[in-house]
């Protein structure tokens, strides 16, 4: 980070809200803190719990080992699957070495899983709107990995050739942008009159509503910091909305990433944070803009949010106690 100097032009900064993490990463970290009280360490936690480096690290301190196998995991150890969700092989390969099994997939991207079995097994073709390579992506399809194909782009369905193109259905990674699929999603309509969507958007509440409050940002601010990590898709997304709009964005792992420089010319700064991401990485951003001077601060609340998801019948019980 660049030292802290005064930027005289700076006015103000805007505080989104809501912001940072959402039900199913604070249900998933805190499936870990309990994991951790009530069983021996280590406890293993398949691929990062959540995309932030930070809430890794912290709770790899405490006595969590992430790890990208199944294999890493020694016999008869406690095991947590990520938010992200895994495929059927994965789940396979761990009873087959009688782990402790708890499932912290958020309830949303359960969904997804249900809705490509449910596809499958009325044999359509179906199509997942998503990122190569993302842990969600990799489990989805793992559920059904003959009928799904992977699309991220209008090209990407231009290219399809289906044997039935009247028994087509699509469903969506959860993390991605409203924007971003609405150009997919259109171009799989034109292609596939009769294509079939699940009752209810895939993409889930926390993501629509990081990025609603976005736009409401770019209204106001002249530059937007997202604080996430490089590999939380929301994150990403959350910038690249910003940008859209015509206003310049940066994501962030954490204040030591920021330079002084972003904020040359510029009056109003307007903060947000992906869903992975923990409040205390917001604090300190508010911090350095403190030391820069800058006293007016203004949270902007755009949509409300109360969503709670409940734990996994095998936790519930000693977070009561």
């Amino acid at each position: 980070m660049t030292q802290t100097t005064l930027v005289p032009s700076l006015k103000k900064i805007l505080l989104a809200k809501p912001r940072g993490f959402c039900a199913g990463v604070e249900r998933a970290i805190e499936i870990v803190e309990i994991a951790l009280k009530i069983y021996p360490p280590p406890v293993y936690v398949f691929h990062e719990i959540v995309h932030n480096s930070f809430v890794v690290k912290d709770l790899g301190s405490r006595g969590a080992i992430f790890v990208n196998g199944v294999s890493e995991a020694p016999d008869g150890s406690v095991l947590i699957f990520s938010a992200h969700g895994v495929s059927p092989e994965i789940r396979n390969q761990a009873k087959k070495k009688n782990l402790r099994l708890i499932d912290a997939t958020c309830p949303l991207v359960t969904k997804v899983h249900l809705e490509a079995i449910l596809f499958a097994k009325q044999g359509c073709t179906i199509l997942l709107v998503g990122h190569e390579g993302h842990d969600e992506v990799i489990g989805t399809m793992g559920e059904a990995p003959e009928r799904i194909l992977l699309v991220d782009t209008p090209e990407d369905v231009e290219k399809l050739q289906i044997e039935n193109p009247e028994k087509v259905a699509v469903i969506t990674q959860t993390t991605l942008s409203l924007d971003d699929t609405k150009a997919t999603i259109e171009a799989i309509k034109k292609k596939f009159p009769k294509v079939i969507f699940p009752p209810k958007e895939d993409i889930c509440y926390a993501t629509t509503n990081r990025q609603i409050a976005v736009k409401e940002l770019v209204e106001k601010a002249d530059l937007i910091l997202v604080i996430g990590s490089e590999n939380s898709s929301n994150s990403k997304r959350l910038a690249e909305v910003a940008k859209d709009q015509g206003v310049k964005a940066y994501l962030i792992d954490d204040v030591t990433k920021i330079q002084s420089e972003w904020f040359k010319g510029v009056q109003v700064v307007g903060i947000t944070a992906g869903a992975s991401a923990p409040e205390h990485l917001v604090k300190e951003v508010l911090d350095y803009f403190k030391k820069l001077g800058v006293k007016d601060l203004e949270e902007v609340e755009t949509v409300p949010e109360n969503v709670k998801f409940g734990l996994p019948p095998e936790l519930s019980k000693y977070a009561r106690s």
